[in-house]
């Protein structure tokens, strides 16, 4: 198996749930660092068709949780990101410049995202 193959299953097992989707749908588009409220905001919007100020306390805090101790560290060990918690600062690395396509061609197939993502 080569490198490159290896780098396709990893972004796939990355991409099995739809808040990372998202998180790396929005750095791709954004190409910049992003706070949590930000991807929270499109998670929202993505997921739940919502805005932060219709959703309830209840959804921000699961989201926001589950994005501080899932999502972003599972995507920091795969070097996609860096996260900073006490910044609550996201950035893309340079090798999520690198699976960038493929993150793309994945997100382009989503039936469950309506639209290109953008925040």
């Amino acid at each position: 198996m080569n490198g490159s193959s290896t780098a396709f299953d990893s972004v796939l097992d990355l991409c099995q749930h739809q808040h990372r989707r998202i998180v790396l749908g929005v750095l791709a588009e954004e190409q910049r660092s992003l706070t949590l409220d930000d991807l929270t905001q499109a998670i929202l919007k993505y997921n739940h068709q919502t805005s932060i100020a219709e959703a309830s306390e209840d959804v921000i805090a699961e989201i926001r949780l589950s994005l501080h101790h899932v999502h972003l560290p599972k995507l920091a060990s795969e070097g996609l990101i860096t996260n900073d918690p006490n910044r609550q600062l996201v950035e893309p690395t340079e090798q999520f410049e690198h699976v960038q396509p493929t993150v793309s061609t994945i997100l382009d197939a989503d039936p469950t995202l309506e639209g290109p993502i953008q925040r």
